[in-house]
């Protein structure tokens, strides 16, 4: 501790970082002193920008409170959740009124939230293991705030299940449809239209066209003697003596190669690999959620190693 306020104190005092940025400090100092070499975060300018938000924008919505045993407050949750990820990102600020104001909610059982539980939430509706988020502790107005930073998806998440819940009288009332795409227009939440659409095919087709020149290129420096094979991309172990052999490694050069039963090779969801690594590590250090995904974006396993994890 006293380490950790040395480092933050000389981070200020030297003007590295400014002394309104004490969060932001705090945390690189605890990264310097664990000899980290990678910090994962947006960067001060996104953070400084939800901290002192006074409107709601495509990027930002503002929740005066969450009643997180309620079932009309998770649906309206997931909407937004779902519409700002399908937009690139953005955060969800509670304890902040319409106007911008720290309410008085106390938001202390929104941050303690499990991720866990809101994953899982976004699945019942969604099918998407969706976990690209993280729940951060603020100030504002000299009240506490949680923010819930959501970042993009590139492929847009579809809700596959309504979301109704009960209202006065015993009616119900549907945030959102069966088959439908949430998108952000400006400040709202609201069903994608063709422009949604057209900009989320563009995006999908750049980065096929990025994909493809990069196998390009592996093809035209292959060395001499190499053989090119075109495979399918559902590619399944088999028997016949006919099959194409395929190798398994560890190269992210290399195909993607995918089992016929996932089950046997990726037996744990997130949640239970952390519980088996925390076990293995016997009390040394404790990882979370947050640490998962830190090592995702830094060595980019979603886009290089998809032989770590499993998307059906």
């Amino acid at each position: 501790m006293e380490i950790r306020q040395r480092t933050l104190g000389k981070y200020i005092t030297e003007g590295v970082i400014g002394g309104g940025k004490l969060v932001d400090a705090e945390h690189i100092a605890i990264a310097t002193i664990n000899r980290v070499d990678v910090l994962v975060s947006w960067n001060f300018r996104h953070i400084e920008k939800v901290k002192k938000a006074k409107r709601e924008s495509k990027y930002i919505e503002f929740k005066e409170k969450f009643d997180i045993n309620s079932s009309q407050d998770w649906c309206e949750i997931i909407k937004d959740i779902v519409a700002i990820a399908n937009s690139g990102g953005g955060a969800i600020i509670f304890g902040v009124n319409n106007h911008g104001k720290a309410s008085e909610y106390d938001v202390s059982s929104i941050l303690d939230l499990d991720p866990a539980k809101i994953t899982d939430k976004i699945a019942k509706y969604t099918n998407q293991q969706f976990s690209e988020f993280e729940i951060e502790e603020f100030k504002r107005d000299g009240k506490k705030i949680a923010v819930l930073i959501i970042f993009g998806v590139s492929l847009p998440m579809i809700f596959t299940r309504p979301g109704t819940y009960n209202i006065d009288g015993g009616r119900q009332k549907t945030a959102f449809s069966k088959g439908t795409i949430y998108f952000r227009h400006g400040a709202k939440s609201e069903p994608g239209d063709s422009n949604d659409l057209s900009r989320v095919i563009e995006g999908r087709l750049e980065e096929i066209r990025k994909s493809w020149l990069s196998g390009v290129r592996k093809v035209v420096s292959a060395p001499i003697g190499h053989v090119v094979q075109v495979l399918p991309p559902d590619v399944k172990m088999s028997i016949r003596s006919d099959a194409i052999p395929v190798r398994i490694t560890n190269n992210k050069e290399a195909p993607a190669y995918k089992l016929e039963t996932p089950d046997s090779t990726y037996p744990y969801r997130q949640k239970e690999v952390i519980e088996n690594v925390n076990k293995k590590l016997r009390g040394k250090k404790i990882v979370n959620q947050y640490d998962i995904l830190c090592v995702r974006r830094v060595y980019g396993i979603n886009e290089l190693r998809p032989d770590f994890y499993y998307k059906p």
